[in-house]
């Protein structure tokens, strides 16, 4: 059976859609997680689980995006400390990019003063059956770029009552690219 990591998910959206799909996926996070399944969540430092003896065949990661968002570039004028945590958060994000085993690193459009990789594609919930639109990268290491499933067309009221919401509801991950990722990448690892 495949061991599946989904770094820095306390959801467990894309930890579910890959145990559903028969391999054995475990969330990480220090948020302990909502998704219902304490027994398949580490709450912990990530790191703690990447540089032990744990062998993953494949790693979904989901940094941070505060400090490198393109969105948070309005609060660089106004926090001087920012640069020194976006440096952080590049070098956490970049840990990920550099591991040994198949990799998919989620993240919103870059600052590019982040200096971070180019993603590999963009994707959006609305290409995945959901009726919301949110530009979203994937740096993709031995796996194929995602495929569609579902598209939708996307109304003006959907995309403002997705940017309604607080920091977290922004960061919802979408159940449609869970389970195109766990249905297309799992028979390929």
């Amino acid at each position: 059976m495949k061991k599946i990591l989904v770094a820095c998910e306390y959801s467990q959206v894309v930890t579910k859609a890959f145990r559903e799909a028969g391999a054995s996926a475990w969330s990480c996070d220090i948020e302990p997680c909502t998704g219902g399944h304490p027994e398949w969540h580490f709450q912990t430092d990530v790191r703690r689980l990447l540089f032990q003896s744990w062998s993953w065949d494949l790693i979904i990661a989901h940094p941070p995006c505060t400090y490198l968002a393109k969105s948070s570039a309005p609060w660089l004028a106004i926090d001087k400390g920012r640069m020194s945590k976006m440096e952080i958060a590049k070098e956490f994000f970049m840990m990920f990019y550099r591991l040994g085993c198949p990799v998919c690193i989620e993240n919103p459009v870059p600052l590019k003063m982040a200096g971070l990789p180019r993603p590999t594609q963009y994707i959006c919930p609305s290409e995945f059956g959901h009726n919301y639109t949110k530009k979203t990268g994937l740096w993709l290491k031995d796996l194929p770029q995602l495929l569609p499933t579902h598209a939708k067309d996307i109304t003006a009221e959907s995309w403002l009552l997705h940017c309604a919401g607080n920091g977290k509801r922004r960061a919802h991950f979408w159940s449609g690219i869970a389970e195109a990722m766990a249905a297309q990448w799992l028979p390929l690892i």
